[in-house]
């Protein structure tokens, strides 16, 4: 558009279709970059806009922000023709030049011969002049401003240096904390070690305890399974009777027919030896009964019938009265059954309880046992309050008869001397500063009754959560300002380290103890006059009764990490967490504690004097191995004791049931070949799941094709990581490039197949946009590291996506919007399938639908008629899907309210066009217009947040199987998981 604009001579030489063409085209930039009352001063000059317009554009109601007033005043200008259009361009010339520039191509000038004479050549001179005199003070405002920022950067240096000066200070008051620490951890390994033991016998006992109740189970399994088969073998015993018995009655049956047979042969035999006398006398007889033979003969074949039937009903009788007869064994075989089964449940219930009443004595037990351990406590602190009172009085008694001693070697009588007041001293410190918070004790007139009970009280009864989180921020407050005497290292060996906890009467593990309450009390310790472990008296030195250790804590520690890599070992990814593997002995990280099954949160470090934040507790493991890696000095690592998601880990992998830690899902935006070295063959718009993240130390991911019904993986591979995928990308857009053709060809199903390449682009600057924890400062660009750069470019190989499973019919939107708009009735007349119809608002709803974004379409924006989100919902809510008539435009609004369509794209060319001739001379549609509108509708697919559907045109020959490949084209996306991905920008 830009080049057509160039190639005329003027904009006055254009006309004012053309000139509102540019504007409309660009009237999006318009509404979002300008302000009216800037524009409104020139506007108003050059009479294309009256006093009465300004005011309403201004000051109406219905305007409710900047956008909608730009544009209602694009309308009033559009009254003024050709003259409203020169105005505005002009004003945008003066006030928004880089706008101008994107409309009309042209650079902007200030020059009298490049306006269109709307203002006289005097009013156009002051109103620059008035313009540069303005800006001219808004610069002046600008450099005053830059003055006090600068003097202010001063100040802040010379408080940076302050600064500095107190952290060197802050350094070495560290060093000497960090020395009686280690003094103080040395003193407690060996009770650690005994905790340790106690612990691994408790878990002894308790897997024994568990083994003997699964062994009982399978006891009684295989006892059930025994009299089953027992039942299982009477009921085959008794059906092996019943058909004996039927054979029995066959052989019966057989002996009465030989006999039958044998009498009718001597009968023939006798018949045979008659004389020519008798025959002749028979023959006559016969002769006299065959007159009587045709009467009786009637009446025998209806009783033979009669006979016959009442023979089979008899025979069905039988055969009944035998089956219910077997079921009546088989019901009471099965009756004798359950009923054995319910007396070995009664006993196993009887059991059940009884062990049942033995946890109840026992928790009863443990309970007295806490209640006494809670009593000496209370005795245990009289006695110290006690103690300390002697000592500190024992001191002042000291120090009086000190200065007695100085007072006679002066030669000053002790008699005249007046009275000396005793010293200060300190006084007794607070119990909270000496035992662990989850101890502390409070008096109850300090809560009410319903607060009284808490994780560090007496009471049995569990705390509330308004308690804890008073009592937790009343210990923040006040641990800065307690008084840090006191005998820490004393309390230390009464109450054990903060590995263990007791767990208090009625409370469970989750309400007694948490680990922000445990944690940061226990690590504060007092250096000033605390008395040695070996100085302690002996009632102060006791076990616990009961003790629990506890596991989740987080811990931030910090120390030297150069080439932290070759200290630690790591294992897990952003499904699992990243957790430390091995440690190297003699290390920095050994000596800090760091030991396997230990989660890593975040690390903190400081690289080109800058500080640098990453948080590792969702992140992949080659994004962990690169932060890791980038550690070159001292570091700060949060940690988080988790032992048993570290073993479920370890057995993961051994029994092959994952490779790492790692799982996610991308969408593959290239094609890439496989090859016979194990590398995964994909193509453009495939769905990965990604299982491990470093698969080799050469940059290949693993990963699995996924079914596209449900989360399965299928065929696995090895495929190229996010950088060097990129690579690829980019020589794949080089290749593509360089064998370009200059003449465009028609476009049909083959060339979809071979797309290679899906563009996406992003504006995050990060060093990979796949990472979501590396919180680095991107003011200052980096040197790249190794083999990763040091941006990420815009492309992007790969992008994150999540799967959706709509629960109801999904609404159908068809592409291109001409051939959907020709299509969607005659879809929409078939079973199952709903038009969207536009709504008429009211001006209210309409305003308040619009800011909500619920507003799919405007079809007329004075008439107020829209196609809304509640329409579609309501379509969907009967189990049908939705057909809508819109554009690409509305996919991003329905994604933003959970409704995901199914996008049909339609491929279209001449050929495939002529079999709708008809439908689209009815609908007053040309062949070209569709053509267009797919060329243009078809780059903007790539950018949707989803997949879509392709329609080949050699799948359909006219409408009717056009329609019947679109119904089943939508069942098939409608069983399909909805792929999703965020936004890249």
């Amino acid at each position: 558009m830009a080049e057509s604009v160039l190639d005329s001579p003027d904009l006055k030489d254009l006309q004012e279709e053309e000139l509102w063409g540019l504007i409309n085209d660009n009237r999006h930039a318009i509404c979002l970059g300008t302000r009216p009352c800037v524009l409104i001063p020139y506007l108003r000059q050059a009479r294309v806009l009256t006093d009465l317009d300004e005011d309403e554009i201004l000051n109406c109601l219905t305007l409710i922000n900047r956008s909608m007033r730009t544009s209602h005043m694009l309308d009033l200008l559009r009254i003024q023709s050709r003259n409203g259009a020169m105005a505005l361009l002009e004003s945008l010339m003066i006030h928004y030049p880089t706008l101008y520039t994107q409309i009309t191509g042209r650079q902007p000038s200030i020059e009298p011969s490049h306006f269109s004479g709307l203002i006289k050549y005097t009013e156009l001179t002051e109103y620059l002049v008035h313009a540069v005199s303005s800006m001219q003070t808004e610069l002046q405002v600008t450099q005053h401003e830059s003055a006090r920022l600068r003097a202010q950067c001063c100040e802040l240096e010379g408080k940076l240096g302050q600064a500095e000066q107190n952290n060197q200070e802050f350094i070495q008051i560290q060093r000497e904390h960090a020395r009686l620490h280690n003094h103080l951890d040395g003193l407690n390994r060996e009770l650690l070690k005994l905790k340790d033991e106690k612990c691994d016998l408790y878990v002894r006992y308790t897997t024994a305890l568990e083994e003997k109740s699964a062994n009982v189970i399978r006891n009684r399994d295989l006892q059930l399974e025994i009299y089953q088969l027992q039942c299982d073998l009477r009921k085959a015993q008794k059906q092996t009777e019943f058909q004996r018995q039927n054979s029995v009655k066959n052989l019966s049956d057989t002996q009465k027919l030989k006999d039958e047979l044998s009498a009718v042969r001597a009968k023939l035999l006798e018949t045979e030896t008659f004389s020519p006398v008798k025959q002749d006398i028979l023959a006559h007889d016969l002769k006299e009964i065959e007159t009587r033979r045709s009467e009786l003969a009637e009446e025998v074949n209806r009783i033979n019938e009669e006979n016959e039937q009442l023979q089979q009903e008899k025979e069905e009788l039988l055969e009944e009265k035998n089956s219910l007869a077997l079921e009546v064994a088989k019901m009471t075989v099965d009756c004798e059954m359950y009923k054995h089964r319910s007396m070995l449940f009664q006993s196993q219930l009887e059991d059940v309880q009884a062990e049942r009443d033995k946890a109840y004595l026992s928790r009863d037990e443990a309970q007295a046992q806490i209640a006494r351990s809670l009593a000496e406590k209370d005795t245990l602190r009289s006695q110290l309050m006690e103690l300390q009172e002697k000592l500190f009085t024992m001191n002042a008694c000291s120090r009086q008869r000190e200065r007695r001693e100085k007072s006679r070697e002066r030669k000053f009588s002790c008699e005249s001397s007046p009275p000396s007041s005793p010293p200060l001293r300190r006084q007794p410190c607070d119990l909270k500063t000496i035992l662990p918070e989850c101890f502390i004790s409070y008096d109850a007139s300090e809560f009410s009754d319903e607060q009284i009970s808490s994780i560090i009280s007496n009471q049995v009864e569990p705390p509330c959560s308004e308690s804890l989180r008073r009592r937790d921020l009343h210990f923040s407050s006040r641990s800065d300002t307690e008084d840090n005497y006191s005998i820490q290292d004393l309390a230390d060996d009464c109450f054990t380290d903060d590995d263990y906890v007791v767990i208090a009467k009625g409370h469970c593990l989750e309400e007694s103890v948490s680990p922000s309450s445990i944690s940061s009390p226990m690590r504060k310790r007092s250096h000033a006059d605390s008395v040695s472990r070996a100085s302690a008296p002996p009632f102060l030195m006791r076990s616990r009764p009961q003790a629990l250790r506890i596991t989740g804590r987080i811990l931030t520690i910090f120390f030297q990490g150069e080439t932290l890599l070759n200290q630690i070992q790591i294992i897990g990814g952003n499904k699992t967490g990243v957790f430390v593997h091995h440690v190297t002995k003699e290390s920095s990280a050994h000596n800090t504690g760091i030991s396997p099954g230990t989660q890593i949160l975040q690390l903190k470090y400081e690289r080109k004097r800058r500080a640098v934040q990453m948080v590792l507790e969702d992140t992949t493991m080659e994004e962990a191995l690169w932060a890791l890696g980038q550690v070159q000095g001292p570091c700060h690592i949060t940690v988080r004791p988790s032992q048993d998601a570290y073993e479920n880990l370890l057995q993961q992998l051994k029994n092959g049931e994952v490779m790492s830690g790692d799982s996610f899902y991308v969408r593959v935006n290239m094609t890439l070949p496989g090859d016979v070295a194990g590398n995964l063959a994909v193509k453009c718009n495939d769905i990965i799941h990604i299982t491990n993240t470093y698969h080799t130390s050469d940059g290949f991911w693993w990963g699995s094709h996924v079914h596209p019904c449900h989360l399965e993986d299928l065929k696995s591979g090895a495929l190229p990581n996010y950088y060097r995928a990129q690579r690829l990308l980019i020589r794949a857009i080089e290749d593509m490039t360089y064998s370009r053709k200059t003449h465009r060809k028609e476009r049909t199903a083959a060339d979809e197949k071979q797309r290679v390449v899906r563009i996406v682009s992003t504006s995050q600057q990060r060093r990979n946009p796949l990472w979501v924890s590396v919180e680095d400062d991107n003011s200052k660009s980096q040197d790249s590291d190794g083999c990763l750069p040091s941006r990420c470019v815009t492309l992007m190989p790969f992008t994150l996506v999540t799967p959706r499973f709509p629960p109801i019919c999904r609404p159908v939107l068809l592409l291109p919007t001409i051939l959907g708009r020709v299509l969607h009735k005659r879809l929409a007349e078939q079973e199952g399938y709903q038009l969207c119809e536009p709504e008429l608002l009211m001006t209210s709803e309409h305003g308040m639908q619009m800011q909500k974004g619920e507003i799919l379409e405007e079809c007329d924006s004075k008439t107020h008629l829209c196609y809304t989100l509640q329409g579609v919902e309501k379509i969907m809510k009967r189990g049908t899907h939705c057909v809508l008539p819109l554009g690409l435009d509305c996919v991003c609004r329905l994604h933003r309210a959970e409704i995901f369509p199914i996008i049909v794209y339609i491929i279209s060319t001449e050929r495939s066009l002529r079999r709708l001739r008809h439908k689209l001379r009815q609908n007053s549609v040309t062949e070209s217009q569709v053509l267009e509108c797919f060329c243009s509708e078809e780059p903007l697919l790539d950018k949707l947040p989803c997949l879509y559907r392709s329609i080949p045109p050699e799948s359909w020959h006219d409408t009717a199987t056009l329609v019947d490949t679109l119904k089943s084209v939508v069942t098939e996306e409608q069983n399909k998981i909805v792929w999703v991905e965020s936004d890249p920008w």
